[in-house]
């Protein structure tokens, strides 16, 4: 069963990462186990708090949903020994009616490609060449069906020479002479007899009984039986040759399970194999890959959370399924093939949705995963102060806390004196909950940081400026706006680079501000400061 990724967005603030946790857990707790939280970026230190507090290890990190060849329906054809016959080859070919085969190693690692073209090559090529080197007898014996009737072919491990077959003629007629030959006859003891005078490789008696006193012979000659008629024997000789002689070993094209398909796509645009072996993170041999399984590939599915927006979501969106969106904000730009499962509700956090869910289906969350609910919604509520916030949030959040058997009022202190230490970087604080946006024709960014000591912050403005004009001009962004949200001051500092004039002339700041100025009952980015900005670009 597929893995389902549950995703919050790009720079996941606490609401983002606690409402995919939450939701996955909901779905396996119904029975549906395949579904795994996922985050698109790194923690912040207010996350980190508030896992670390409840006992949850963050969870795991996915850069992009582009399909894989992992994601294929590719074959998984027998992978044989390379030390395997052609006959045993052919066989397996014929009973799965596939036409190419992996060769491995006997570490299981790639050594080559088998097709049947490949075979019938090698059996247009024996018509004229009647020569074998170096057939290991046991090859020989397990094709034919043979068993070795004198001690002194005992002795050996391999035959080489001329295939002849001996004629039931008289003895000066006899088709060999060379002792670099393997002779095959019937019941003709005359001929059995010659050969081993000759002192040939080897004798194949097929579907005869060999006198006991050619049997008693000192001889080095191997000589074997089989039940096969001479014609079948002489056509099963060449196929006791290991596949290694025939299959191809040079230049071959594989891929691995975690190629990305577009890569795939063009590689084998550019060449002509029949089929292309696939490799997992240990080089061995997994299955082989055609043109065909390009054509519908299977696609990673995805459920959406807390946002809804294509530049906020996970790389390579285009190519996964989504099955789900749960959101709490405006509606984007996401499209989807198909008709999807849309939760959207005006309330202050995504958690607050997900609990409603949870109560729908009459389960209840553990104590753990009902406090880490409710720190996500304390988050982004900004402790109930956030405009976003609603009678439901509260309620829920109470709730969870009951649950959870602790303090909302201590938790909010916990997790808003845990933003933004000294030790990180003004880029890092500034990308802690980040999100791009494009309105009108305007492509702006707003970060945003919530802590209970703004003044702190405010000492490192102009190394926030810096960061953010950087920013603004790598990205080709008009403007960059950073809030430092201060809970006891219930309002926000705003920093902005780009177009002051209509910063200035959206929250009414006047005077020289220098990049910055403070606004009382500021709280929410959703629903106040990008409001504010679209009202004003139309």
């Amino acid at each position: 069963m597929d893995t389902v990724y549950i995703t919050g967005h790009r720079n996941p603030d606490t609401d983002s990462i606690v409402s995919a946790m939450a939701y996955a857990a909901l779905k396996n707790a119904l029975g549906q186990r395949q579904y795994q939280a996922a985050r698109l970026g790194q923690i912040s230190d207010e996350t980190h708090t508030v896992l670390e507090r409840f006992g949850f290890q963050p969870p795991r990190l996915i850069s992009n949903v582009r399909t894989q060849v992992r994601d294929l329906d590719y074959d998984t054809p027998p992978t044989l020994s390379a030390a395997a016959t052609i006959s045993r080859a052919w066989q397996t070919m014929q009973a799965d009616r596939i036409s190419v085969l992996p060769v491995a190693n006997e570490d299981g690692t790639l050594y080559g490609m088998l097709s049947a073209g490949d075979v019938a090559n090698y059996d247009m090529r024996s018509v004229r060449n009647p020569m074998v080197s170096s057939m290991p007898v046991y090859n020989l014996l397990s094709v034919i069906e043979g068993e070795i009737l004198n001690a002194g072919g005992e002795l050996r491990d391999e035959v080489s020479g001329e295939v002849v077959i001996a004629l039931p003629t008289c003895r000066e007629n006899l088709l060999f002479s060379n002792p670099n030959s393997i002779v095959v006859c019937g019941d003709q003891p005359d001929m059995i007899r010659r050969a081993l005078e000759i002192g040939v490789s080897c004798i194949i008696v097929c579907q005869a009984e060999v006198p006991q006193e050619l049997l008693n012979v000192e001889t080095e000659t191997c000589l074997m039986s089989t039940p096969y008629d001479p014609y079948q024997a002489v056509r099963l000789i060449w196929h006791a040759l290991p596949i290694s002689h025939i299959c191809k070993s040079a230049d071959l094209v594989s891929f691995h399970l975690d190629d990305y398909i577009d890569d795939v796509r063009n590689t084998v645009l550019e060449s002509r194999f029949r089929a292309y072996p696939i490799l997992d993170e240990n080089e061995k041999v997994v299955g082989t890959l055609s043109r065909f399984h390009l054509l519908r590939p299977r696609r990673k599915q995805v459920i959406l959370m807390d946002h809804n927006e294509k530049a906020q979501s996970v790389v390579g969106l285009d190519q996964a399924e989504i099955l789900e969106i749960v959101d709490h904000h405006r509606l984007a730009d996401i499209q989807t093939n198909n008709p999807i499962y849309v939760r959207n509700e005006p309330v202050g956090s995504t958690t607050t949705i997900v609990a409603g869910m949870y109560q729908e289906k009459g389960l209840m969350p553990t104590a753990k995963m009902a406090g880490l609910m409710a720190a996500a919604i304390v988050s982004d509520t900004v402790m109930f102060k956030s405009p976003t916030c609603t009678q439901r949030d509260i309620n829920v959040a109470n709730r969870m806390a009951r649950i959870a058997n602790l303090s909302l009022e201590e938790l909010g202190k916990a997790i808003f004196s845990s933003t933004c230490g000294d030790d990180k970087s003004a880029e890092t604080i500034l990308k802690t909950d980040y999100k791009e946006f494009h309105i009108a024709g305007h492509d702006l960014a707003v970060g945003q940081v919530t802590c209970m000591d703004s003044e702190r912050l405010l000492e490192r403005k102009a190394e926030f400026l810096q960061v953010m004009n950087r920013i603004r001009k790598e990205q080709s962004l008009d403007t960059v706006i950073l809030m430092i949200t201060d809970v006891l001051l219930d309002g926000t500092q705003l920093l902005f680079t780009g177009d002051e004039e209509t910063i200035q002339q959206a929250f009414n700041i006047k005077g020289d501000h220098g990049n910055c100025a403070f606004l009382p009952k500021i709280l929410s980015r959703k629903k106040q400061v990008i409001p504010m900005l679209s009202a004003l670009w139309g």
